[in-house]
């Protein structure tokens, strides 16, 4: 099965043993000529299938079950990730909201709270604020700025739309009593965004990686948030990275 789709303003054919990807990627289809190919084979869905169960395993779970089809759409992921390492674009694991078209991406470690905080946003700031991925944006670092681009892997929530932003800072989240936020160092934020941004294999794509953090980092905001589920904390995430009043 075939299907051209744009990623991050990337047209790529997409070649599949099951639909269920293109269903999944409807929202992103074009009729641009496609500048890169993906392929996946019953070969990549079995390989999902260790890496998925070593992982359970490492983190002390019983190894789960998956069908076929939703493992090729892991499959496929991981094959864009890597192919967008080299259109200057890194695909990060934070969920991303922008308001009044600016883009804000948090991100940490799963079962934070990111997901939480986001909607804090959409509750406060209502048809102003826009969900872009709750779960895997696509982050393209030019010299003209940084942008933020929904995809379709977008967390247990299904929240993403298609289209970009500026990106206008990043924000590593923790939990807290009370909110606050503070800026982070290039140094602080460096290691901690290598943490939530796919590792690519081979060592010209992990170079590639580790000047694209770079860049990132001196060409956005960077920032800690210490929050709690009150709908103050988005006033405070807002207020701290905007620099100034709402």
């Amino acid at each position: 099965m075939k299907g051209n789709y744009c990623f991050a303003d990337i047209p790529v054919e997409i070649t599949s043993v099951h639909e269920a990807v293109h269903r999944m990627c409807g929202e992103y289809r074009t009729d641009a000529v496609p500048l890169a190919h993906i392929c996946t084979t019953e070969k990549d869905i079995a390989a999902e299938r260790d890496y998925s169960k070593a992982q359970d395993r490492r983190e002390g779970r019983t190894p789960g079950e998956f069908p076929d089809s939703y493992l090729e759409t892991l499959a496929v992921y991981r094959k864009l990730a890597e192919l967008m390492i080299g259109q200057d674009t890194l695909l990060m694991h934070g969920s991303a909201v922008a308001v009044d078209g600016q883009g804000y991406l948090f991100t940490a470690r799963s079962g934070t709270g990111k997901s939480t905080h986001t909607q804090l946003w959409k509750a406060y700031f209502g048809e102003r604020a826009v969900i872009v991925n709750d779960d895997k944006p696509l982050v393209k670092i030019t010299a003209d700025g940084v942008r933020i681009y929904g995809t379709p892997w977008d967390g247990k929530h299904h929240r993403s739309c298609n289209l970009s932003v500026p990106l206008r800072a990043v924000c590593v989240l923790t939990r807290a009593a009370e909110n606050q936020i503070v800026p982070l160092s290039r140094a602080e934020a460096y290691p901690l965004l290598m943490q939530q941004t796919y590792r690519p294999q081979g060592a010209e794509n992990t170079a590639k990686l580790l000047t694209l953090l770079d860049r990132l980092t001196r060409q956005t905001g960077l920032y800690r948030l210490g929050c709690n589920r009150e709908i103050t904390a988005a006033v405070t995430a807002y207020e701290g990275m905007r620099g100034e009043d709402i």
